[in-house]
């Protein structure tokens, strides 16, 4: 098929682990539904007040594109606060500390993207 076009309502909602009390955020995996090959993307969900934990990736790169809310992001080491507002974007390179947050007093909805794609964490070795 030459393209797949997804409605918001195929989507399957998934809460990540979270504190109890803690603001939870919730993530929609897009990247088997939409058919990609060379490239991941999800569509997170954070409540207000709530965060992702501090990481980085080796090999990928991530693109966020908030489409409502305003994410924030601590990136490098130390951390340095970035806001990104509706209508912009920010692209991390690999490598990069990073930790995703939503100061916001309303639910922020946001894209992200990456390549290439991770490898898998277990592979069979065949000796």
């Amino acid at each position: 098929m030459a393209f797949r076009a997804i409605d918001h309502k195929q989507l399957a909602w998934t809460t990540r682990p979270h504190e109890p009390g803690e603001p939870a955020r919730h993530v929609a995996e897009l990247s088997e539904l939409a058919g990609f090959a060379h490239t991941r993307a999800n569509l997170w969900r954070y409540e207000p007040g709530a965060k992702g934990r501090r990481h980085r990736h080796p090999l990928q790169e991530e693109t966020f594109v908030p489409l409502s809310g305003t994410l924030t992001m601590y990136l490098g080491e130390p951390p340095e606060r970035v806001e990104v507002s509706v209508g912009s974007l920010i692209h991390v390179e690999p490598g990069t500390e990073l930790q995703t947050a939503n100061h916001g007093d309303e639910e922020l909805l946001d894209v992200l993207g990456g390549a290439p794609t991770p490898p898998p964490r277990f592979q069979s070795r065949s000796d």
